[in-house]
């Protein structure tokens, strides 16, 4: 590890870390049993825990993962179109194909 200085009125001074690495792993106690809220069934343990989270569709909150997922701007066009299509007799659908080729014929030059 680097040392690393510290100057205090015109004097370096190392700089001590007062973090030590632990001489024994940490071990993280079992969860307290609790009642779900889903079904009212006994949870006893963490494996138990994300067991039931996961059969029932849940996450813990806090623990989600924050991804922003933006959605594409959606183009429906095409399916309004073709539900206004869907719902014209021919007749009407004739007309509509008539004038706009009109407008496009006298707008072009």
């Amino acid at each position: 590890m680097k040392k690393q200085y510290v100057q205090i009125n015109g004097e370096l001074i190392e700089k001590v870390d007062h973090y030590t690495d632990p001489l024994a792993p940490i071990v993280m106690p079992d969860i307290q049993p609790y009642q779900s809220m889903a079904d009212g069934s006994m949870i006893t343990s963490r494996s138990q825990h994300r067991e039931h989270l996961r059969a029932h569709n849940c996450i813990e909150i806090g623990n989600e993962s924050m991804e922003t997922k933006v959605a594409p701007p959606k183009d429906n066009r095409r399916e309004i179109l073709r539900a206004q299509l869907a719902n014209m007799t021919h007749d009407q659908a004739n007309k509509m194909l008539a004038k706009a080729r009109d407008d496009l014929r006298f707008t072009r030059r």
